[in-house]
This record gives structure tokens, sequence and C-alpha cells, in this order.
């Protein structure tokens, strides 16, 4: 079932079918965290994510995904807002979206990186993490880069 609420102009809703990947991919391609990822991977990280997208008069201005087993953990992804449409309050709005959202209800840890954007983050209850020493990665940063 599709999540979504509307104010003034703007829409954020969980439906799919409304999701722009180019958009989305040319977004994600230019940002630090997934420079020059293929296409083929965002749809495919679309498909099987929770995803929110951001619109205004039925363009897409945001994104944001969730993967999750929806029983004790989420992560949060790809995070954005277009930069013409930053500064009205959408990232909070589109982050209240995702906190609330019934399916994520009960989950024993969120998880999320970011480079910059940590103050809205705090404002969600995201802290740094307790335990450091007890978190692990496999980490490819050049995995998008042509071979």
């Amino acid at each position: 079932m599709n999540h979504q609420a509307r104010r003034e102009d703007y829409l954020i809703s969980t439906d799919q079918a409304l999701l722009d990947v180019e958009v989305i991919h040319n977004y994600l391609r230019q940002s630090y965290w997934a420079a020059d990822i293929p296409v083929e991977i965002v749809r495919r990280s679309i498909a099987n994510s929770l995803c929110f997208g951001v619109y205004k008069n039925a363009g897409q201005i945001g994104f944001a995904r969730i993967i999750s087993d929806y029983a004790t953990f989420a992560y949060l992804a790809d995070v954005f807002i277009l930069e013409p449409f930053r500064g009205q309050g959408l990232s909070k709005w589109l982050m209240e979206m995702i906190i609330s959202h019934p399916q994520l209800q009960g989950l024993r840890k969120w998880m999320l990186a970011t480079r910059d954007a940590h103050e809205l983050y705090r404002k969600f209850g995201f802290t740094g993490i307790k335990n450091p020493d007890n978190c692990m990665e496999i980490y490819f940063p050049d995995i998008y880069l042509p071979k």
C-alpha cells in the first residue's frame, strides 16, 4: 500500500510508479556517495527498497530509500532534494514521512551514512555510532568506475 502526503504543490509518495529513474540516476551519479553509479544499479536498488519520491507539480525533485527487514533494522540511503528546492523544509518533511511510515515502526535500529547532513538527522534522533568498534564493513569505493 502506498503512503503519501501533500503540501501545497508538493507530494511525497512511496508509489514506485511515480519515480523518475532518470532524475534519480542523474543526481546519484554525481553525488559523493554513488559517483558514476550505473542506471541498472539504480533501478535494482529502487526495486529492492521502500522508496520515497518528492514531487512538485508531478516533477520529481527529491528522493530517499529505506533498506529494511521491516522487523528490526532500517538503513536510510540516497537522500536528496534538488538544489533549486532546498531551504523550504522539504528534507525535514521527507524525514518526517520516513520516520512515521507505518511499516517502519518498532524497529530496533536505524542507520545511515552522511558527510554533511548531521544536523538534519539529529533532529530525528540519529546520533553517532555508540560502539564503532562493533561495526565492520566491506567497502569497494571504486566499484562504479569503468574497468
